[in-house]
């Protein structure tokens, strides 16, 4: 019993359990974690993190540059759009860059509005320098879109001559005419000489006559040039050509009289009422022919 009991006799078995859960705990356990893979996890997420902190940073930037790039894209279609609305030649911004630009040098129209075709440019130039060339007498013509310095086109003509040709001796023998689009007004002014020569009557008929009627039909190089030709007639002397007949045009009434209301409401009363009794006496009649039979 002693030996048996020993410890001794217990040690080997006591030795090989408590060696036992080593060796298997051992075998589980896989190699790889170790202090060298920490310490390498460590260092990578210190290798990252900066990297995680640089997109937060970034994001101001980025939304700052593209506010940059936005803003430069709008002031390049901005300044695209309104270049295209500038008309070609010698076309101002306004009615006042009209004014202190001063009269055309190698034309005799100041077309800001744009509505002026090469053609229509083109026949006034040779008629005009060919007044010049004969009388000495010399037109402009400014078309201007609308007025915000003047109340009508009168004021803003006599207001071109004056800044143009500042004295009598300059202005005596101009002439000023004006065409306002947006209004579809105009006006004829000039020094005393060119207002004595055109006589008053061609004046007014061609404010009153050419200038607005076939302004208000949007017919604006039909009513420069007539104009034109209007004023070079009066200046030599020639028989007047007249200016453009005003279409009145008149408006039908929708609107029913009241003697075709009262015919209108007959017939259709007697329609209504035709109706009426056909809806009754079929009924009945057939109602008849069928109890007859029975």
């Amino acid at each position: 019993m002693e030996t048996i009991l020993s410890a001794h006799s217990f040690s080997p078995l006591l030795n090989h359990r408590t060696s036992s859960p080593k060796t298997l705990l051992s075998s589980v356990q896989p190699r790889s974690i170790s202090v060298p893979s920490t310490k390498l996890i460590t260092s990578f997420l210190k290798k990252q993190h900066p990297e995680s902190v640089k997109p937060s940073l970034s994001i101001p930037t980025s939304w700052f540059s593209h506010i940059q790039h936005g803003a430069a894209a709008l002031a390049l279609s901005l300044a695209l759009s309104f270049s295209s609305l500038l008309p070609s030649g010698i076309a101002a911004a306004s009615e006042f860059d009209v004014l202190y630009e001063g009269p055309p040098k190698d034309s005799y129209i100041v077309d800001d509005a744009g509505v002026l075709s090469r053609v229509t440019k083109s026949d006034l130039k040779r008629l005009l320098s060919d007044l010049e060339s004969r009388k000495n007498f010399h037109i402009n013509f400014v078309t201007v879109r609308k007025l915000t310095s003047k109340a009508d086109a009168f004021e803003y003509a006599d207001q071109v001559l004056e800044k143009w040709y500042p004295t009598v001796e300059e202005g005596d023998n101009k002439g000023i005419v004006v065409l306002v689009t947006s209004q579809k007004e105009g006006a004829v002014t000039g020094g005393p000489s060119f207002i004595k020569a055109v006589g008053d009557n061609i004046l007014d008929a061609t404010v009153s006559e050419n200038l607005p009627v076939l302004a208000t039909e949007e017919k604006y190089n039909e009513a420069v040039f007539t104009s034109a030709k209007r004023l070079v007639a009066a200046i030599d002397g020639l028989p007047d050509p007249g200016g453009p007949t005003v279409k009145e045009n008149k408006r039908e009434s929708n609107f029913k009289t009241r003697e075709e209301t009262e015919e209108k409401r007959g017939q259709f009363s007697l329609v209504v009422g035709g109706l009426l009794v056909i809806a009754f006496v079929v009924p009945m009649a057939q109602y008849y022919a069928y109890v007859s039979r029975k």
